[in-house]
């Protein structure tokens, strides 16, 4: 059984690693060139983004149907491997589980043969069973060491790896990826914001679990579509995600503000010169940092109490420049008068967060 669980649980895992998610082809356009107005552009690529791709830094491609980039396998979980990526999460705590049963009862079974009770003490001789039969394997003092941190790794990774894999059914049941559930919450947040009244419905959830269930996971082991065009629910059609997505970069563009460098900072993830707690409360994320030099402006979209993320502007264009992304230290930017925009002054920094 044991080797039944590694043989599985290395194959899925090698699969989900060398399969890889599939990436849109190279200078990509849909068939009708009308519809590219309802697409983004990338000009790393130069190709549009067909629907539900995104574009991964790791990668340096457009990958279809991204859910995220996995350090674990070196590459992103999208298409072609979400299948094989959420079996190797199944399989592993299923092995593990495994593995602890038997570490238990083996270290049961052998504190039990070594246990001599006393009238005023309890005492463990490592060194020898007291009852017959004798083991077959030795199990000495460093033996049960090595099974007791076994047992630790098993455990650990049932319940790390297990969460992981709750997550991943929950968007799989819904049909969704980790990206487009987060694009979902933008959504309701920018209706919600300027009172719109409209309803944004997620145009890829089959209205089944099953049938969500099966665009992933399949006999054949290979998905559903050709990760480029996609069933979609009656009311939608399918480019509603990506004129959603539209919309909130437009959005997204409207609610930045621009902000001036004070001071330089290098670009190191956690600075020790730019006070104590913005060297323990950097980001917690894989997107990178910019270096900033005094007098830089940088367009602020999003923020954190203490770090900020935003685009910097490499030439004295706003719009259209060549621009770098990145977190940046608050303490080392003010504010300008004016929104970068729409030159109207800001009305607080609240919105931007």
């Amino acid at each position: 059984m044991l080797l039944n669980w590694t043989v599985m649980i290395l194959y899925n895992y090698f699969s989900a690693m060398f399969v890889g998610p599939g990436y849109v082809p190279l200078g990509w356009t849909p068939e009708k060139s009308q519809d590219c107005m309802y697409l983004q552009y990338c000009k790393v690529c130069q190709s549009y983004k067909a629907p539900r791709s995104h574009h991964c830094r790791k990668c340096n491609r457009c990958v279809m149907k991204m859910d995220h980039h996995c350090p674990w396998i070196n590459n992103c979980c999208g298409y072609q491997n979400h299948a094989s990526f959420t079996l190797f999460l199944l399989l592993a705590p299923l092995g593990c589980i495994h593995a602890s049963f038997i570490f238990i009862m083996t270290m049961y079974t052998q504190l039990y043969n070594r246990i001599s009770f006393g009238w005023s003490s309890v005492k463990i001789d490592m060194s020898a069973a007291k009852r017959d039969p004798r083991p077959i394997i030795p199990f000495g003092l460093s033996a049960f060491a090595a099974s007791l941190f076994a047992l630790g790794l098993a455990l650990g990774t049932t319940i790390a790896v297990g969460m992981l894999f709750i997550i991943q059914m929950k968007v799989i049941l819904t049909n969704k990826t980790s990206i487009e559930s987060w694009i979902e919450e933008k959504a309701k947040d920018r209706i919600q914001y300027y009172q719109t009244g409209e309803t944004f419905i997620f145009p890829y959830d089959m209205g089944s679990k099953w049938k969500n269930f099966r665009q992933v996971f399949t006999w054949s082991g290979i998905p559903e579509g050709d990760g480029l065009d996609w069933p979609v629910r009656d009311g939608c059609h399918q480019y509603s995600l990506t004129i959603e997505q539209l919309k909130q970069k437009a959005d997204k563009r409207v609610r930045s503000v621009r902000y001036r460098a004070i001071e330089d900072y290098s670009g190191v993830c956690c600075p020790v010169t730019k006070g104590v707690k913005t060297f323990f409360t950097t980001p917690c994320t894989e997107e990178p940092r910019i270096a900033l030099s005094k007098g830089d402006l940088i367009l602020a979209t999003r923020g954190l109490k203490h770090w900020m993320y935003g685009e910097k502007i490499l030439n004295s264009a706003a719009d259209g420049g060549i621009r770098e992304r990145g977190w940046f230290p608050r303490k080392c930017v003010e504010k300008c008068q004016y929104d970068s925009e729409t030159d109207q002054p800001v009305d607080g920094e609240k919105k931007s967060k």
